[in-house]
């Protein structure tokens, strides 16, 4: 898998809201997929209130937000409710939407080394072609650099 994706993998993965997300559904509209590491965390809590306050705007381009991790459905619905968060989160449990996007990494902390989710976003267009892609994200500011991004499709 290289980092020169042009093509958003097929996808059928359990979401919070929508019960189920797939990219078939998804043909025809153009829509983000944010990874990130693990759900009620600090980055990864940051990044998803960003996404859910610019909705409207998202909303306003036809431009679907949906969040990625490995956490469990029973997590993200936790997680959604505390944080109010207005966008579905897929579970990937299996870790295969992360492989296919090349997302899963070795990381390292503190001197340990171990896998896990690299941060970041891709701006998919109603064909399923990537139009950008954001790896190793920084949260602050990232939303709306997307949303940016989102404005010129």
């Amino acid at each position: 898998m290289t980092d020169k994706l042009e093509t958003a993998p097929t996808f059928s993965l359990p979401a919070t809201q929508d019960g189920e997300i797939s990219s078939d559904a998804l043909q025809g509209q153009a829509y983000v997929l944010f990874f990130y590491p693990r759900d009620d965390t600090s980055g990864c809590t940051k990044e998803s209130i960003a996404f859910t306050g610019l909705k409207p705007d998202f909303d306003a381009l036809g431009v679907k937000v949906i969040g990625v991790s490995k956490d469990s459905m029973a997590k993200h619905e936790k997680f959604a409710a505390k944080h109010a968060l207005g966008i579905p989160l897929i579970s990937d449990e299996t870790g295969t939407l992360c492989e296919d996007f090349g997302v899963w990494k070795e990381k390292s902390m503190y001197g340990k080394t171990y896998m896990g989710i690299e941060r970041s976003t891709f701006l998919i267009d109603g064909t399923g072609a990537i139009v950008r892609a954001w790896r190793k994200v920084k949260v602050p500011g990232h939303a709306e650099e997307v949303l940016d991004a989102a404005k010129a499709l």
